[in-house]
């Protein structure tokens, strides 16, 4: 059987509001889906699933986990009853296994909104199987890398991964009442550093982000929206931007595509 390859991809979800508000960002992920052949399956690391371990979730109906509070009461009624997949679940930590990564199954987790947000538009149907990825809290970008070119080999099996997390992420700067606020230069700059390096193939600089980047602690205060990025970008070398947009004047909406 021929399967197409899938890129992987670097989403950012922003605000669960996400889920019910249509904008640049969310019309960008109905557009890139549509153009893509549909996936047999999908795979997401999202900044919202820390963990001691490295786990998969291996729930065959997980949970759709409303992990916020103080939004409206609509936000709550939202479910994503996506099946997951158990046995692509067992799959990958074999997988990681044979490249010397050690991963546990995880039958309890619910699905966090940096899954069930970006793929209510990508996917709305929920008619696709998800399986998603822990972060382990002592990885280092390079062990995300390389978690992600551990599994390159699933996108010629027509599966999607996804990272899911945001390319800025200072919620204490944001203009709540101002969704349209002008980008504030640092962020811009944070930004523009970021793209700049991932297409002339910087990868030492932008795993060394912390150090390199310009505004790096003012972008992110703490790393888990930043973590994803470096997954999708050990899982693909040619690096495109599908879309590129702030909110709330410095809560960067970028969606990276990794071939």
């Amino acid at each position: 059987m021929t399967y197409a390859t899938l890129p992987a991809l670097f989403i950012s979800h922003g605000s669960p509001m996400m889920a019910v508000d249509a904008g640049q960002a969310s019309d960008a992920m109905f557009r890139l889906s549509n153009n893509l052949p549909q996936p047999n399956a999908i795979v997401v690391v999202s900044a919202h699933w820390l963990s001691d371990t490295l786990e998969i979730s291996t729930a065959m109906r997980p949970e759709t986990w409303h992990d916020f509070s103080g939004f409206p009461p609509e936000l709550y009624q939202i479910r994503y009853p996506a099946a997951g997949s158990p046995a692509l679940a067992e799959r990958i930590i074999h997988i990681l296994d044979l490249a010397g990564i050690t991963a546990h199954g995880n039958a309890l987790r619910p699905r966090d909104h940096g899954v069930w947000a970006p793929l209510r538009h990508l996917y709305p149907d929920a008619n696709i199987p998800v399986v998603q990825i822990s972060i382990p809290t002592h990885y280092s970008p390079a062990q995300l890398r390389d978690l992600g070119r551990a599994l390159v080999s699933l996108r010629g099996q027509q599966i999607l991964l996804i990272g899911s997390g945001s390319i800025t992420h200072n919620l204490r700067a944001l203009s709540f009442r101002d969704p349209h606020a002008m980008p504030e230069d640092w962020a811009k700059n944070f930004k523009n550093w970021m793209i700049q390096k991932l297409g002339s193939h910087s990868y030492d600089d932008v795993l060394n982000w912390k150090n390199e980047a310009p505004y790096a602690k003012q972008n992110h205060p703490t790393d888990e929206h930043l973590l994803p990025l470096f997954f999708t970008m050990g899982a693909g070398e040619r690096f495109n931007v599908v879309h590129s947009s702030f909110s709330m004047g410095s809560l960067g909406m970028d969606i990276y595509r990794f071939d």
